[in-house]
């Protein structure tokens, strides 16, 4: 299963979605490569009990893609079913809970570590980028106030899929 979900059922799972995912399980055309793959791994994640996670910096980057992807009449059926999946969102009634918006406080946080993160692989188009970041920020703070569930970033991108925490479950002594 994609993300590496261990599924066990002692413990609950919080996904945080990458645009990468996104975009497949949306269906954007272009950018729906692994569709199949990525909807098999979402419900089986589903019957498993996760709770799902849009980041806003998923949100925006899907609409961006969106935008630049294909005739008109293209992205103006993208873009509708996009914009009903994340107002289900929001109302929670759909699969997935929408991130609250940073505060200006976090946000001067993620501008204070932004230059390293941008500069840390020296090829070039490799750095993090500040989307990406927000979202990486967005799992440490899942860490901090869900410390007994399991918590993943699922994204094709190889250096967010590595974001992955499981709690450790104490053993029973019988």
């Amino acid at each position: 299963m994609a993300g590496n979900f261990s599924g066990r059922e002692e413990v609950s799972a919080i996904c945080i979605i990458d645009t990468s995912v996104f975009l497949n399980i949306l269906n954007v055309p272009g950018k729906n490569d692994r569709y199949e793959e990525m909807m098999g791994a979402f419900k089986d994640y589903i019957s498993c009990g996760a709770s799902f996670i849009l980041p806003m910096a998923t949100i925006i980057e899907t609409g961006n893609h969106i935008a630049q992807n294909g005739d008109g009449d293209l992205r103006r059926e993208t873009a509708k079913r996009f914009c009903d999946l994340v107002k289900d969102s929001m109302e929670n009634t759909a699969p997935f809970r929408v991130s609250a918006f940073p505060t200006p406080h976090e946000v001067l946080e993620w501008l204070d570590t932004f230059p390293d993160h941008a500069g840390r692989n020296k090829k070039i188009g490799e750095g993090t980028s500040l989307g990406d970041l927000s979202i990486i920020e967005e799992f440490n703070k899942c860490r901090r106030v869900s410390s007994m569930s399991e918590i993943f970033i699922w994204s094709l991108d190889a250096d967010l899929e590595a974001y992955h925490f499981k709690p450790a479950i104490p053993r029973r002594h019988n």
